[in-house]
């Protein structure tokens, strides 16, 4: 394992990467390693060290997640990064308040939006398809489109953060109509959720919930 991967995994219960298997991992192409660092033994954190997230790890997590697929390869995500202490106290009065203390000690914050007027990239996005823009002249269908692939790309994030070797702490738990007029008073973005990113601190999570097995998720007709 990687010092990263071996960094992000300290303190993790030992049975983190015993959920499958032996065997099934090894008909993965990740090697058993890169399963545990991004799933097994990945974990949502509660808190954080006081190691700063740099600039160039962010657009390494990018450079590495812009790849997931969209519909129309459109690419609504938009994320503002909060390192401010001044940008963080515009934030906080917005966040629940199980949510606030270990919003404002983490190293970084992302706000996660959807740019609902994302179809005016499609001409450079999508450009096999010229008329794709006019295709989504309805407000609503857009907004409905944009937010849906976004959560995609969050997903798609909250993978690359832990591929850097650092923690995602996703958060619903805020007013996302204050966060919106607050940082976002253009109208054209809709905002999904709020990340924690960071290297985790002490005791940073709960005991892992169960999971769903296979069998009960998996139908084949």
């Amino acid at each position: 394992m990687t010092g990263a991967a071996t960094r992000a995994a300290a303190g993790r219960s030992p049975s983190a990467g015993a959920e499958r298997p032996e065997d099934a991992g090894d008909l993965l192409a990740l090697d058993r390693a890169a399963q545990d660092l991004l799933f097994r033994a990945a974990r949502t954190a509660n808190t954080f060290t006081a190691e700063p997230v740099t600039e160039a790890q962010v657009r390494a997590i990018h450079d590495l997640v812009r790849y997931g697929p969209t519909a129309l390869n459109a690419q609504p995500l938009r994320v503002l990064l909060l390192r401010s202490a001044a940008a963080r106290a515009r934030l906080l009065p917005h966040v629940s308040r199980g949510n606030r203390a270990k919003t404002a000690a983490a190293p970084l914050v992302a706000v996660l939006a959807a740019d609902v007027d994302f179809h005016e990239r499609l001409p450079e996005l999508f450009p096999h398809q010229p008329k794709a823009r006019d295709w989504l002249g309805d407000r609503a269908e857009r907004v409905a489109q944009a937010r849906f692939n976004a959560a995609l790309q969050i997903g798609y994030l909250v993978v690359g953060v832990r591929a850097a070797g650092l923690a995602a702490g996703p958060m619903a738990g805020f007013d996302p109509t204050g966060v919106r007029q607050e940082f976002f008073p253009d109208g054209r973005h809709e905002v999904l959720l709020l990340m924690n990113i960071g290297r985790p601190g002490p005791q940073a999570w709960h005991d892992r919930l169960p999971r769903l097995d296979a069998t009960e998720v998996i139908t084949t007709l």
